[in-house]
Order: C-alpha cells, then sequence, then structure tokens
C-alpha cells in the first residue's frame, strides 16, 4: 500500500518551492531517489533553480527530466527502467489531479499552499485518495 502525505504550508509559490527543496534536502540525507512531477515548465523552472542555490553548503543534484539524478524534475511520472522498478521513487505531486498509480510509487508527497484554490485542490485530492481506499497521513507546517 502507498504511503501518501499532504503538507499543509502557509503562503505564496515561493514558499512551496522552499518546502519541496527543505523536504527533499531532508529525504536526500536516507539515500532516496525523488520525483518532481510536475506539468507546469513555469514551477519546473523554478524547482530548477531553487535546487541550485537552495542550501550554500551543498549542492542537491537535480534535473529536469534527468533520471539518473537523485533528483529528477519531469512533467512525466517515472517509469521502471530495466532492472529497478517505480516503487524506489518518492513522488512529489505538483500537479491540480491526485496521482491514480498509486501502487507504483512508494511514497507520493501533496504540498498544498494556504490559498482557497490550492486547498480546494488539496481537498479534493485527499478525497480521492480515500476513495482509493488510502488514508493519506497530514501534516500542517
Amino acid at each position: 500500500m502507498a504511503k501518501i502525505s499532504f503538507y499543509l504550508f502557509e503562503k505564496s509559490p515561493e514558499r512551496q518551492v522552499e518546502s519541496a527543496c527543505r523536504l527533499c534536502r531532508k529525504i536526500l540525507r536516507n539515500a532516496a531517489k525523488i520525483w518532481l512531477h510536475c506539468p507546469d515548465p513555469e514551477l519546473q523552472q523554478q524547482l530548477d533553480e531553487r535546487l541550485w542555490s537552495f542550501d550554500a553548503t551543498s549542492f542537491l543534484a537535480h534535473g529536469i527530466d534527468q533520471t539518473h539524478a537523485p533528483i529528477c524534475i519531469s512533467a512525466q511520472l517515472p517509469t521502471a527502467q530495466a532492472g529497478s522498478s517505480t516503487v524506489e521513487w518518492i513522488v512529489f505531486n505538483f500537479n491540480n489531479q491526485p496521482l491514480e498509480q498509486v501502487t507504483q510509487f512508494g511514497h507520493i508527497i501533496e504540498i498544498v499552499e494556504n490559498d482557497e484554490s490550492a486547498k480546494q485542490i488539496g481537498r479534493e485530492k485527499y478525497k480521492a485518495y480515500r476513495r482509493m481506499g488510502i488514508t493519506p497521513q497530514t501534516f500542517k507546517l
């Protein structure tokens, strides 16, 4: 069964990008592979730029559509490569729809900003995951 976590953040798109970078840094300490599923090219660029400069003491290795990087930013979802499975990926979902392939990934992370439209999208995603038989964890930050 997939693990799904909702992170509810306070303000602005910058905050979402900052929070994603902070979570990526923490997750990478455990040598996990991170996939930032992001269909919006503008948000991909923001994530790319912020990951370059997020931490002055250590670079967060990443790339857009670079599937062998520790952090991959892509409009696509990960697929099984030869000799590996998609379960090893921790997928951040920056899409407005829930991921229906919940059993394919080890962990799905949803970041919800503190504005009404983002909250509404978050509520709909949460309900959709519940309908799939998964109870997501929620972290308020």
